[in-house]
């Protein structure tokens, strides 16, 4: 195998200048770059990352945690991740934890091992290992959470107001006259879902309308979409608009309304969360809220790299802009 050595050589520089070719190539000329670049094609020369990590103390990896790699939702935020990770040098590791905290313990250990130089987690738990180091480190440790927003964890993210979009729904849907609302929530231990049920019930309470709610928990699966759906459709006082804390669990919503012989939206209006690529391809197109995915894991890797850089100065939040998107699956209030 040639060596770095061997490179140097038929280049005519040094062999600290073929290093800096793949450490820092902003600091070499361009000809001499090239120059080099053309020999190591010539001899077939791989460089040693793994004896680099050992000199920088570096992977130039970074870990993703997620709860349900199944959902189209995450797959769209690691995209996002991938590729502000991609153009930053840095390769992606990817972990399902289920929704299992010794999943999520196992992953906080590679972390700690030094496998990866930061920690990215799109659920909403902390396993206690890392919570050890928020504490020692401080806004120094290199672990930011996605779509979660957790003040109390003491670490920088990315997400929207699930509050405010939940209210903007909300206030749709009494637009169209309906006042007897059904919510399919996810599992309220989720800070998201926390919150986008405080906005349906604020909004609630500003129309009055408190003792209308039907409110049933899911677990942002379709299977809960379908099942928590049928429960609100066999209440002695059905919803005429049913409002699902994720698309999935909307999808499941719409088979729930067909298996009662109901249309949407003349029968039952249906109104998901996110925005999948499914949404606008259901039939009806599904009014959602649409989430900026991509810019959530774009955002999330940014604050990453300004904690390894030392660049970040204190905890981030940063608040990503939502939108109501209203499709045909929403109606006027039936006669």
């Amino acid at each position: 195998m040639p060596t770095i050595q061997d490179v140097a050589r038929d280049a005519g520089v040094s062999t600290a200048t073929v290093s800096r070719v793949f450490s820092a190539p902003e600091l070499v000329l361009e000809p001499t770059r090239q120059k080099v670049m053309e020999s190591v094609a010539r001899l077939g020369y791989q460089p040693n990352f793994a004896a680099k990590s050992l000199r920088t103390l570096r992977t130039e990896k970074i870990l993703v945690t997620v709860p349900d790699i199944s959902n189209p939702f995450f797959s769209q935020v690691i995209r996002g991740v991938e590729e502000a990770a991609h153009a930053a040098g840095y390769s992606v590791l990817l972990g399902d934890t289920r929704h299992e905290e010794e999943r999520e313990e196992q992953y906080a250990t590679m972390l700690r091992r030094k496998e990866a130089d930061g920690l990215i987690f799109l659920g909403h738990r902390l396993p206690g290992a890392l919570a050890a180091m928020v504490s020692t480190m401080g806004p120094r440790t290199p672990i930011v959470n996605g779509c979660e927003f957790r003040p109390d964890i003491g670490v920088s993210s990315a997400h929207i107001d699930n509050e405010q979009a939940a209210a903007e729904v909300m206030e749709h849907l009494y637009s169209l006259g309906h006042t007897h609302i059904g919510v399919v929530t996810g599992p309220l231990a989720s800070p998201i879902s926390s919150d986008r049920l405080t906005g349906v019930k604020a909004a609630t309470a500003r129309h009055g309308e408190s003792d209308a709610l039907q409110i049933v928990t899911g677990d942002f699966s379709i299977e809960s979409g379908v099942r928590e759906t049928l429960a609100l459709l066999d209440e002695e006082v059905r919803p005429t608009a049913i409002f699902c804390f994720s698309d999935e669990m909307a999808m499941g919503a719409l088979e729930a309304i067909r298996r009662r012989g109901l249309r949407c939206p003349q029968d039952v209006s249906l109104v998901g969360f996110d925005d999948i690529r499914f949404a606008q391809y259901l039939d009806p197109q599904l009014t959602t809220v649409s989430q900026p995915m991509d810019q959530i894991g774009h955002e999330v890797v940014r604050l990453l790299l300004d904690i390894l850089s030392g660049r970040a100065s204190g905890l981030q939040h940063v608040t990503l802009p939502h939108k109501l998107v209203v499709r045909a699956s929403t109606g006027p209030v039936p006669v």
